[in-house]
């Protein structure tokens, strides 16, 4: 494990997007930049919903999704994590090059606090409800979508703003299960399919 990954110990699983955002915030403290380690590790590296909002927060971020190649290293990120979740397992492997990828401190600051005052708009409005779409076993086509979008994502950042929208359903998909929010399930689902027939129909 990396030295900013120990100053950053796990924490207790976040309940909300403005906790997540908070804990991650404290990744790699001592250090000018941070690494993708420290983020997950502080986030709580063995919940899907902490992994799939940082995947698609990063996504979306305007400071750090924009750099070329960001989508499609998260996309790395979640295809991992779903596939092995899938195969049923409960602590996630990620392999070196992936946790070793940084960002420098000052771009992730600038970019957590800017998505702190949408986070507790977001807040407000989640509810646990139609809860059987969030837990086991209705998890299971959770993680395969977001394996799809996953794998979708390289050819998503061929076709403008899909990348976009393959990040925001992962977040969807994330503050569904932090949440147990159904409604947001189907949003996902929805977001998902929309995504993937703009990318089919622009590559066509």
């Amino acid at each position: 494990m990396s030295d900013d990954a120990q100053q950053a110990p796990p924490q207790d699983r976040p309940n909300s997007l403005t906790t997540l955002i908070t804990q991650v915030q404290q990744a790699g403290r001592q250090r000018d930049d941070v690494s993708l380690e420290a983020i997950l590790d502080t986030a709580g590296r063995r919940s899907f919903a902490p992994l799939l909002l940082i995947a698609g927060l990063i996504t979306l971020a305007p400071l750090i999704g924009d750099i070329p190649g960001v989508p499609t290293l998260m996309a790395s990120l979640v295809v991992l994590v779903a596939a092995q979740l899938l195969m049923g397992r409960k602590h996630f492997w990620l392999p070196r090059f992936l946790l070793e990828r940084r960002v420098s401190r000052a771009r992730f600051v600038r970019v957590t606090d800017g998505l702190l005052r949408p986070a507790r708009w977001v807040d407000r409005i989640l509810q646990a409800r139609l809860v059987w779409l969030t837990r086991a076993p209705a998890h299971l086509p959770v993680a395969l979508t977001c394996l799809l979008i996953g794998l979708a994502m390289p050819p998503m950042e061929l076709v403008p703003f899909s990348a976009n929208g393959g990040g925001l359903a992962l977040t969807l998909f994330g503050l569904a299960l932090l949440a147990e929010d159904g409604l947001m399930v189907l949003a996902a689902y929805l977001l998902t399919g929309t995504t993937l027939a703009l990318v089919i129909i622009g590559l066509a």
